[in-house]
């Protein structure tokens, strides 16, 4: 049987009273283990709080689909403490070595509330630590988890431009090769200056104009009269270049003048040098296109990871860098419903904190919807706050649920699907800006809303008015 003695060389009860310490031992079990041996099971009733008295120990789980291994060693206090809301132990604790301890009842802790109020203090003050120790290395973390998916989804947003920079790089060298083709044939053949200068307006308006779009019924019917014009002026075999001259946008009229202008044979390697040149303007449009894509998702991603002291942040444009940056997760299913107010609305805040909590309430919308749906996002003003409103037709929240979601480490998500902090750490973020956030959820239609301070209503309202009457003040068309 343990003594007082041994007790009191756990720091936590060294100076307790007398009557204390034996009521306390009075109501223990003591427990002898072998190295390997374990003391309670993941999953396990939280019943029970353990001081380890000889030996060492290992708490060890699956824990936001991670292993987590945390040691203990004689004179720790563990397990379930007095105000504490776990209901079950989420690891498996294990005796590393021979070892000793012994373990209070869970269903006593009102009792020893009243009997032991230093004793109480000093439990509440180690859970507290505890937890404040486990969110920080959780949120760690769900940042480093976080910045795994935005690594994906950027590799794969960057994939579909540079790709198809490369698919036009590639069809370039082809295009370049008819073009110099072209240009041999030409050079070979005297051409007057109108001759030239009139290919070289053919080409120039061309480009002006840009690649027809039609469908496909009447790109065919365009074919067909160019064909026709061609047949005409003696080239019965174009049908090569008939597809490529519609897609360039060649009209009737203008082919009709070119061919009018040269010979056959010169004809036809103008035709040849127009089409390639057209084509090449094509896929530099392509090109352009693509790395102008590159550029954008580079600097969206360096706003939402952006490590920016306290500053003015437009919300809407915050809204935008995160829906940019989760676009990889936007199922085709999923409808976003944007409703910003006219002029900026802003928050004196961090803006990535801001895009975490945005990226979270998100997330879980997306989520709520694997079928697809409508993910609806609203910004406007109430009295002295910006509101930023994020809803989704998702089947809501559980009303047994609904009391619990911003507790830390619960989840509705299978093991290793979360870790139940995500909006304990949102909740977290938003009051540290002097914000709240609440939430209300009903079948088809749940609603976060984020309301923080805002940064100047009075320049708010200011360039409202302005905005107002700018637009009463734009007459009528007709």
């Amino acid at each position: 049987m343990i003594s007082s003695v041994e007790l009191r060389r756990v720091a936590a009860f060294s100076d307790l009273q007398d009557d204390q310490v034996e009521w306390f031992l009075s109501h223990v079990q003591e427990v002898f283990l072998h190295a390997g041996e374990a003391f309670v099971q993941q999953g396990d009733p939280a019943d029970w709080m353990f001081i380890f008295l000889e030996g060492l120990f290992q708490w060890r789980g699956e824990f936001g689909g991670e292993t987590v291994s945390l040691p203990a060693q004689a004179g720790d206090v563990s397990g379930v403490f007095p105000f504490s809301r776990m209901k079950r132990f989420t690891v498996t604790g294990r005796a590393l070595t021979v070892g000793r301890l012994i373990k209070f009842p869970a269903a006593l802790f009102s009792e020893l509330i009243q009997r032991m109020p230093e004793l109480t203090t000093r439990l509440v003050g180690m859970m507290s630590d505890r937890i404040r120790e486990g969110t920080r290395i959780e949120q760690q973390r769900d940042r480093l988890v976080s910045l795994g998916k935005l690594s994906a989804g950027l590799a794969h947003e960057l994939n579909n431009p540079a790709s198809a920079a490369k698919r036009a790089a590639d069809q370039m060298r082809h295009t370049l090769t008819k073009m110099r083709s072209a240009n041999f044939e030409l050079w070979r053949r005297p051409l007057d200056d109108s001759s030239k200068g009139r290919i070289e307006e053919v080409e120039a308006s061309l480009l002006q104009s840009g690649e027809m779009q039609l469908d496909g019924l009447g790109l065919s019917d365009l074919e067909d009269r160019l064909d026709s014009i061609l047949r005409s002026h003696g080239h019965p075999d174009s049908w090569e270049i008939l597809a490529a001259l519609a897609k360039c946008n060649m009209t009737p009229d203008t082919l009709n003048s070119l061919l009018a202008h040269l010979d056959s044979c010169t004809a036809r390697a103008a035709l040849l040098r127009i089409t390639a040149f057209a084509e090449l303007s094509s896929l530099l449009n392509a090109v352009e296109g693509a790395t102008a894509r590159i550029s954008e998702l580079v600097r969206t991603v360096k706003e939402y990871t952006y490590q920016a002291p306290v500053q003015n942040v437009d919300v809407a444009r915050s809204l935008e860098t995160t829906l940019d940056t989760l676009a990889y997760s936007l199922q085709p299913g999923i409808k976003v419903q944007r409703a910003y107010e006219p002029v900026p609305l802003l928050v004196n805040a961090v803006g990535n904190e801001l895009n975490q909590v945005w990226t979270n309430i998100i997330e879980n919308a997306i989520d709520a919807m694997p079928g697809g749906g409508e993910l609806r996002v609203r910004a406007f003003c109430e009295n002295d706050y910006v509101v930023v409103e994020i809803g989704d037709s998702g089947p809501g929240i559980p009303p047994e649920v609904k009391p619990y979601i911003f507790d830390p480490f619960f989840t509705t998500k299978g093991v290793g699907e979360g870790t139940g902090l995500g909006l304990n750490t949102i909740r977290t973020i938003v009051k540290k800006h002097g914000g709240n956030i609440q939430v209300s959820s009903k079948p088809g239609d749940t609603r976060f809303q984020v309301w923080l301070p805002w940064a100047d209503p009075i320049e708010f309202g200011r360039r409202l008015n302005m905005e107002t009457r700018a637009h009463s003040e734009t007459p009528i068309k007709s």
